[in-house]
């Protein structure tokens, strides 16, 4: 049987056990518990990464395409259609690209952050199998989707190093910094995933507050411009774009990657 169809047999049914354990309360305790239940993230993680491609064709091939579909989106409409740079508008061609993957570098970060809150605000409706019959750990949900979204955002980030080598001929050793850019990201990220993955419960009107709010967020946080860039033509406004705890993961990812 295969990993994808393999049931959770170390869980115990709900008729197994009388009452349901409390969640970890607590930094260390919850440390503790993802450590006990690291297999099971492992194998939920797993499924989720390889079973969104079941049954296609290319299967996880389109983990690369993906993004790589999207960094050739990204070049045509930016390079060839806005001819816009980072700084202001492209004289050159370089210009331009360089524009593309300045954008896609905010993009997948932002695209991981999204993918995490939009999946968690419906985690546990769409796994209510798990709720209601397994005595499940709960706060796993979250992590399996944020492990998902990182596999998606580490094969983004290496096609973008790809990229940027083809266009300047070197890769910068700021590459091997990103990581101390991703993990605040990742912390935010589920630390909001576990809020909205409570408040779901209670008010499943989220997933469409959520819907409404990221494509909001994704304009208001320097995904597509930089904060330099927000502070010279608005600086009230640059002022304020400060407070998002979106804009200092992206503006040093983008900064380490490219």
């Amino acid at each position: 049987m295969s990993a994808l169809e393999r049931p959770f047999d170390a869980l115990p049914s709900s008729g197994q056990s009388a009452n349901r354990s409390s969640p970890p309360a607590g930094l260390r305790a919850l440390c503790r518990a993802f450590w006990s239940h690291r297999g099971l993230i492992r194998q939920m993680g797993y499924r989720e990464v390889v079973g969104r491609y079941k049954g296609s064709i290319f299967g996880l091939l389109w983990s690369f395409a993906n993004p790589l579909f999207m960094l050739a989106v990204y070049t045509f409409a930016f390079a060839y259609i806005f001819k816009v740079a980072p700084n202001g508008p492209a004289t050159t061609g370089r210009d331009m690209i360089e524009f593309a993957l300045f954008a896609f570098a905010g993009m997948i970060l932002f695209n991981m952050f999204t993918e995490v809150l939009t999946r968690a605000t419906l985690c546990i409706v769409q796994n209510a199998s798990y709720v209601k019959k397994v005595v499940f750990p709960l706060e796993i949900f979250p992590i399996v989707y944020l492990v998902a979204a990182f596999t998606h955002a580490v094969i983004s980030t290496l096609l973008l190093a790809v990229a940027a080598w083809v266009l300047h001929g070197t890769v910068s050793w700021t590459l091997f910094l990103a990581p101390l850019a991703i993990i605040p990201m990742l912390l935010m990220s589920l630390g909001f995933a576990w809020f909205l993955t409570s408040l779901s419960v209670y008010l499943r009107d989220m997933s469409q507050v959520v819907g409404i709010v990221l494509p909001m967020l994704m304009y208001l946080s320097p995904v597509f411009y930089s904060m330099k860039t927000a502070q010279a033509v608005r600086p009230a406004l640059a002022s304020l774009m400060r407070l998002n705890p979106l804009s200092v993961p992206l503006e040093d990812f983008r900064a380490c990657v490219l």
